[in-house]
């Protein structure tokens, strides 16, 4: 069982409107600095990272919002199958690229057909990011590719803030897509998703244990505005610490 750990919530007493206020006073010190923005926001399947990272941009005043997931698309119409296969399954059966054994050697392929899909879809995303902070524009990535230890965040030329969303219970991680499915209005394929929570929460698993091994916050979404505290907190004290350097 892998141990989890998230940030430390903040002390007893402290109302989201006394929080809410600091931010404002917080969000002067992002005037300060002449550097673009780069928040990336990784996270399994259905762990609401398109939600979040619009509502951040919108916050943090950043017009340009994407997500690993159209640069994978992309590739899908430049590359066939036969030369990137993994690339042609959605993340939680690109195991299916591998190999269609059962038992471990099936959970090890969908571990190893998602870091192959990757390690695929990271190359677009890096020449994404070098172009926006070429252009010194800030953008907000979402995606589920953005997985710790794999996406090069130590850059000189813009404040990076990463972090990873959760839902550790099963139950509130199938809500999701119920959710999602209602304010889609059935774009996504629900029951697909519904039939595919193991393979989608072996990739989560992974992730957290990824993000656990390279320091990278672990936001536990159990609320939007929840959510998006913890992650302008995370923004702003990185901030707060390049402006006190």
């Amino acid at each position: 069982m892998i141990e989890r750990r998230y940030l430390a919530p903040l002390p007893p007493g402290d109302g989201e409107e006394a929080r809410t206020a600091r931010r404002l006073h917080r969000l002067q010190v992002l005037q300060r600095l002449d550097v673009p923005i780069l928040l990336l926001i990784g996270g399994a399947t259905g762990t609401g990272k398109s939600t979040l990272a619009v509502e951040a941009a919108h916050r943090l005043g950043i017009t340009r919002v994407t997500s690993t997931d159209s640069i994978r698309e992309t590739m899908r119409a430049l590359f066939s199958p036969a030369v990137l296969p993994s690339v042609h399954f959605s993340s939680f059966d690109a195991g299916l690229a591998l190999t269609h054994a059962g038992g471990d050697a099936f959970r090890d392929a969908q571990l190893l057909g998602f870091l192959d899909q990757t390690r695929h879809v990271l190359v677009g995303v890096e020449a994404a990011i070098d172009r926006a902070l070429a252009e010194r524009w800030s953008m907000v990535l979402e995606g589920i590719h953005l997985v710790p230890g794999m996406i090069r965040t130590e850059r000189e030329d813009a404040l990076v803030v990463h972090c990873v969303l959760s839902i550790t219970d099963e139950g509130a991680h199938r809500t999701h897509f119920w959710v999602r499915d209602t304010a889609t209005a059935g774009l996504r394929p629900l029951q697909r998703y519904l039939d595919g929570i193991r393979e989608i929460r072996l990739v989560q698993d992974a992730i957290f244990d990824r993000a656990c091994r390279h320091d990278v916050p672990v936001v536990e979404n159990h609320s939007l505005d929840q959510a998006i505290g913890e992650i302008l907190d995370l923004v702003l004290t990185r901030a707060e610490s390049l402006v006190r350097v």
